[in-house]
C-alpha cells in the first residue's frame, strides 16, 4: 500500500455471520484446532532413535546431498561445508547447531486473525488436498483434468469446513489456466474465497514473490508487518534420493529471509527412492530434510521450520506407490519420534492409493490419518480429498474425509476422559439400580444433546430405514452435500479496497508475463 499502513478489515454482515456459524447445510463442529491429548506411539527404543539419527548424520557427513541451487551451494561453502561438484557434506555438529536454532512452536496468522494457527506442541492441524492434476466427482463419473471452476469449488469446501485449518497448495491444478499466470488466479481465488492460512509453491522467484505480496495485500499489511510474524508458508520436497533442486531451494531461501513458515517433506518411497527397510528410508528422509532446515537457520536463525514425512512404500509387483499401509504408519510414527528428538514440529499426510471414494479409499486414509495422530503430527497435509496417490482430487472424498477429521477432533475432546463426580455418575447409577434404564434420568436429560458425536454424513438408520430413504450409499450422500454447500456458499468478508488492490496486482503481473515456464 502506498502509505505503508495497515487497513482494517471489514467484518460482520450476512457473510460474516455465515462464516462464524460455519454455514447452514450441515451442523458441523466449531472451529477448534484439536490438541492431541494422547501420548504418541513410539515404536523405536532409545537405541533405535539413536541408530536412525546416526544413520542420518552419516549420510550428511559421508555420502552427502546434491544441492542444485548455486546460491545455496555458496552459502554452504561459506558455512564450511565440504563440497565436491554439487554434493555437499556437513558435519553433524554444524547440523545440530543449526537445527537447535529452529523454534519448536510458532504461529501462522492469515488475513483473518481469528483463523491464526499454532504449529508445534500438541496442536493437530488439517489441510486440504493439494496439487492433483486431475479431478473426479460422481456427476462427471470419470477422471478429468482440473479446471479453475473445480479448483474454486474445492476452495469453497476448504473454507466451509471448520475441521480444515489451513489452505494447502492448489486443491486441484487448474490446467485450463496457463502455468505462467496460474499462481496469480488461484491465489486470488484462495484469498477471496477463504480466510485461512495460505501456501506458496516454491517454484521460482516470481511465484514466491507474487504470493508473498498478495498475502501482504490481502491482509492489509505493511511490508514491516508482513515480515514481523509468519503469515504464510511453503512446502518443498527433496528429489529423492539425496538431492535438492534449484527452484524449491530458491523459494525456500526467499521465505526464510522474510521469516515465513517453511516445511520440508522428502518424498521417499521405500523400495524405489529409498531403501526397502523403513529405518533406512526414514534415515534418508531425515538427512534430506535436515540439510534444508540447516540452510534456513544459517540464513535466518530462528525462522520457523517443520520437518515432514512422506515415507511410504511401493507395490513390489507393479512399482506403483502405496499409501495407508502398515509400513507407512510405522514410518510416520518413527519420524515423529525423531522430530521430537530434534525439537521440530512434524508434518504428515492423509493419503490413499484408491481411485474412487470407496472402502479402500477410506480405510487407507483412516490408517494414514490415525498414524498422523499417533506420531504427534502438527500439520497434516492432504487430509481431505486425496485419491489415486495424489493424482485425483474429489469433492465426495473431501467431505467423507471431513467426517473422519471431525471424529478425530471429538476423540481429542478432554470431556470424554473426564473423571469428576458428574462423569462417574454414581447418583444416576444408584437411581437406576438393577432394574431400569438411563434414557429418562436427569443425568441423561441434562447431557443427551452433547454427550456423543453427531455425524453429518454417516447414516445410522437400520437397513429398512436406509432402504426406505432411497438406499443412498455414502459417496452419493457426500455428492449431494457438496452440491448444497457450493450452492449456498458465502465467501468471507474482505474490504472492497483491498479486493481491488489485489485484482490490480494480478492484472499488472499478468501484463508483465507472470512467471516463466518451460513451455
Amino acid at each position: 500500500m502506498a502509505d505503508g499502513t495497515a487497513r482494517k478489515r471489514r467484518a460482520g454482515g450476512r457473510a460474516g455471520n455465515a462464516a462464524r456459524r460455519g454455514g447452514l447445510v450441515i451442523e458441523q463442529m466449531a472451529w477448534n484446532p484439536p490438541i492431541n491429548i494422547d501420548r504418541p506411539v513410539e515404536p523405536l527404543t532409545e537405541e533405535g532413535v539413536a541408530a536412525i539419527h546416526l544413520g542420518a548424520m552419516e549420510i550428511l557427513e559421508d555420502i552427502g546431498i546434491a544441492i542444485l541451487n548455486p546460491e545455496a551451494l555458496e552459502i554452504f561453502r561459506e558455512a564450511g561445508a565440504r563440497i565436491e561438484g554439487d554434493v555437499v557434506r556437513l558435519g553433524r555438529d554444524f547440523i545440530m547447531e543449526m537445527v537447535a536454532k529452529a523454534p519448536s512452536q510458532f504461529t501462522l496468522t492469515p488475513r483473518n486473525a481469528e483463523r491464526q494457527i499454532t504449529v508445534g506442541g500438541q496442536t493437530l492441524l488439517f489441510g486440504n488436498v493439494s496439487s492433483p492434476p486431475n479431478y473426479w466427482d460422481m456427476e462427471i463419473g470419470k477422471k478429468v483434468p482440473g479446471t479453475r471452476e473445480m479448483c474454486r469449488n474445492l476452495l469453497k469446501l476448504t473454507q466451509y469446513f471448520n475441521c480444515i485449518h489451513f489452505a494447502g497448495g492448489y486443491p486441484v491444478e487448474p490446467v485450463d489456466v496457463h502455468a505462467s499466470v496460474r499462481h496469480l488466479d488461484v491465489l486470488y481465488d484462495k484469498l477471496t474465497l477463504t480466510d485461512k492460512v495460505m501456501h506458496a509453491y516454491s517454484l521460482g522467484k516470481e511465484r514466491v514473490e507474487d504470493v508473498m505480496e498478495m498475502v501482504r495485500i490481502a491482509g492489509g499489511l505493511s511490508h514491516e508487518e508482513f515480515d514481523a510474524t509468519p503469515r504464510m508458508y511453503t512446502n518443498i520436497n527433496s528429489t529423492s534420493p539425496l538431492k535438492h533442486d534449484y527452484p524449491m531451494l530458491d523459494g525456500w531461501m526467499r521465505l526464510a529471509r522474510r521469516g515465513q513458515g517453511l516445511v520440508v517433506t522428502p518424498f521417499t518411497l521405500a523400495g524405489a527412492m529409498a531403501p526397502v527397510t523403513m529405518a533406512g528410508a526414514v534415515a534418508q528422509s531425515l538427512a534430506e530434510g535436515l540439510i534444508a532446515i540447516a540452510l534456513a537457520q544459517y540464513i535466518n536463525p530462528g525462522c520457523p521450520c517443520v520437518i515432514g514425512t512422506f515415507t511410504s512404500n511401493v507395490d513390489m509387483k507393479s512399482g506403483a506407490p502405496a499409501f495407508g499401509t502398515p509400513e507407512y504408519m510405522r514410518a510416520t510414527q518413527m519420524t515423529g519420534q525423531l522430530a521430537r528428538f530434534y525439537g521440530l514440529p512434524i508434518r504428515s499426510s492423509g493419503v490413499c492409493a484408491a481411485n474412487v471414494p470407496d472402502g479402500q479409499a477410506m480405510w487407507e486414509t483412516s490408517n494414514s490419518l490415525w498414524a498422523a495422530v499417533q506420531s504427534g503430527s502438527n500439520m497434516v497435509y492432504h487430509a481431505a480429498g486425496w485419491l489415486e496417490g495424489g493424482l485425483i482430487a474429489s469433492p465426495e472424498k473431501f467431505i467423507m474425509d471431513c467426517e473422519i477429521l471431525q471424529q478425530i477432533q471429538r476423540y481429542m475432546d478432554p470431556s470424554l476422559v473426564a473423571t469428576g463426580p458428574d462423569e462417574i455418575a454414581l447418583d444416576a447409577i444408584r437411581a437406576v439400580g438393577n432394574d431400569g434404564h438411563f434414557f429418562g434420568t436427569q443425568h441423561t436429560q441434562d447431557r443427551y444433546t452433547t454427550a456423543f458425536y453427531q455425524p453429518f454424513l454417516s447414516d445410522w438408520k437400520n437397513f429398512e430405514g436406509w432402504e426406505a430413504a432411497g438406499a443412498i450409499w455414502t459417496p452419493e450422500r457426500a455428492h449431494h452435500l457438496f452440491k448444497q454447500i457450493i450452492a449456498e456458499f458465502e465467501a468471507p468478508p474482505m474490504d472492497e479496497a483491498i479486493r481491488e488492490e489485489l485484482a490490480a496486482f494480478v492484472a499488472r503481473r499478468k501484463e508483465e508475463g507472470g512467471a516463466p515456464t518451460d513451455f
